[in-house]
């Protein structure tokens, strides 16, 4: 359940994603497209969470604007307690860009279906990139960026180019980069969507791990038994929440 927007605490806890009224319409010439309409949403610490939807119902909008990647036409929006923006009829306030790409960069760890992966940069440095634009030194950064492909299991490939990888291994190596900054979520968009079936539940079982490790993933897919791997699934309908729905796996926040 999403919980009342105007008492978004659980449990005794705060939010670390609260989404009251968010809208987002795009001008397409003479014609309007209203992506998300009036998306009330609460998103607590150490949920595992899909985000399901048709072509065209705002998935892929909604996962840009919980990234920073996207603001919204209308509405507010805080993540860890902090206005990241709140758009109505008279104000517009909003972080400036570089708390956004603060945020971006240190507390949000991305996931692609294309990997993002430099192709002529080795796992260890494509890992070490998001500790680059946090200013972390050369030393500490090896350090934690070997760390982070040890715990996807790609300890022996730290030298190897993307090109020399695998699907998996590069998603592996994808996993890695966004971890490494120790994020407070994980959002990962269509992560298993070019890779096999047996690879996408090598993938999926180290998400899993991670969530298990105490870790926020939000997922997007189109995918029913990708989705099922979390423990609450959002259909977004035209827009808007269709169906949130806990799935069982995990405990009812």
């Amino acid at each position: 359940m999403t919980g009342s927007p105007d008492d978004p605490r659980r449990n005794g806890q705060d939010p670390l994603i609260h989404f009251t009224g968010v809208t987002k319409t795009y001008d397409m010439g003479k014609e309007q497209i209203h992506a998300l309409q009036g998306i009330n949403l609460v998103i607590m610490p150490n949920e595992y969470i899909s985000i399901m939807g048709p072509s065209g119902s705002g998935k892929s909008t909604l996962m840009n604007i919980i990234g920073c990647l996207d603001t919204p036409t209308a509405g507010r929006y805080e993540f860890e307690g902090e206005l990241v923006c709140d758009v109505t009829s008279e104000t517009v306030t909003r972080m400036d860009d570089d708390a956004l790409a603060g945020i971006r960069n240190r507390k949000i760890g991305f996931v692609f279906q294309t990997f993002n992966l430099l192709a002529r940069t080795s796992a260890l440095r494509n890992v070490e990139l998001p500790l680059v634009y946090a200013g972390v030194s050369r030393k500490d950064r090896a350090v934690r960026a070997r760390r982070a492909l040890d715990q996807v299991g790609l300890a022996d490939r730290v030298d190897h180019k993307p090109s020399e990888l695998s699907g998996g291994q590069k998603q592996r190596v994808a996993i890695a980069r966004a971890m490494v900054t120790s994020p407070a979520i994980i959002l990962a968009d269509e992560p298993t969507g070019n890779l096999d079936s047996t690879t996408s539940r090598e993938i999926m079982a180290l998400l899993d791990q991670i969530h298990a490790e105490g870790n926020t993933i939000i997922l997007v897919t189109h995918e029913p038994d990708i989705a099922a791997h979390a423990h609450r699934i959002i259909t977004i309908l035209d827009g808007q929440v269709d169906r949130d729905e806990q799935t069982g796996l995990g405990k009812t926040a």
